[in-house]
């Protein structure tokens, strides 16, 4: 049987290093017949009411899914962006900007640890713990690249401001470069519904501002970017 992308596990699969097998790994999930079970009792456990904080919820939640482990291959990402919309569902994020990834990442060794720890021990103290200073260093990362994003949006607004009779068009284009960094003349006329020739006379005046840059070596289908935008956004990635 082949399975798919983005289909539940139907064979064994096995955590460890680089070569592993299952007699070497250091850790196994459940066989694929009692992982559907507890796949559908930790779904069951999301929606469910429980006097426990969110945030304790949402680290229970993450270590389950990756002690699951459900699929043959991206559980990791899976399960990351799985705290991020379960506290999006319970309304404690309005929007996804906790970058928790970077957190678990730069401490992945420490990560695992914690999480076997709890297989082998049973402990979920220390767990928890981790996972609540991994959401406070992410959420301080978050607030500050948003000062910095308000900063320069205030900053570029400015020498916009200062553009004279061009600052209209050339503020069209700069608010849909705050959605979307990476444009090129074409699609970006099309979406702010203006001619070529006029979008092109905005990029070039945003360009020699240095609020843009190109991106590529071409003469035509030339790419531009948000730069500076892009490198705050970028920052531990």
């Amino acid at each position: 049987m082949t399975e798919l992308f983005g289909e539940f596990r139907a064979s064994q699969n096995w955590i460890g290093a680089a070569g592993s097998t299952l007699k070497t790994a250091s850790y196994i999930p459940p066989r694929p017949e009692d992982m559907v079970e507890a796949m559908s009792d930790l779904e069951k456990y999301i929606h469910a009411e429980d006097p426990l904080d969110v945030l304790i919820q949402a680290a229970l939640i993450h270590y389950q899914f990756e002690t699951i482990h459900p699929f043959l291959d991206g559980n990791g990402r899976v399960g990351r962006l799985l705290i991020t919309l379960f506290l999006m569902e319970r309304g404690v994020l309005q929007a996804p900007a906790l970058y928790i990834s970077f957190y678990l990442k730069k401490n992945r060794i420490e990560y695992y640890d914690r999480m076997s720890e709890v297989r082998s021990k049973d402990n979920y103290e220390q767990w928890v713990k981790f996972f609540l200073r991994a959401v406070q260093s992410s959420a301080e990362d978050a607030s500050e690249t948003i000062r910095k994003l308000a900063s320069l949006h205030d900053q570029n607004m400015a020498v916009i401001d200062g553009m004279g009779r061009a600052a209209k068009t050339a503020k069209a284009l700069f608010t849909y470069l705050e959605q979307n960094p990476i444009i090129d003349i074409r699609k970006t006329a099309e979406a702010l519904r203006l001619s070529f020739s006029t979008v092109s006379g905005a990029v070039k005046r945003l360009e020699e501002k240095g609020i843009l840059i190109q991106t590529n070596n071409a003469s035509r289908n030339r790419v531009f970017a948000y730069q500076e935008y892009l490198d705050i956004l970028r920052k531990d990635t």
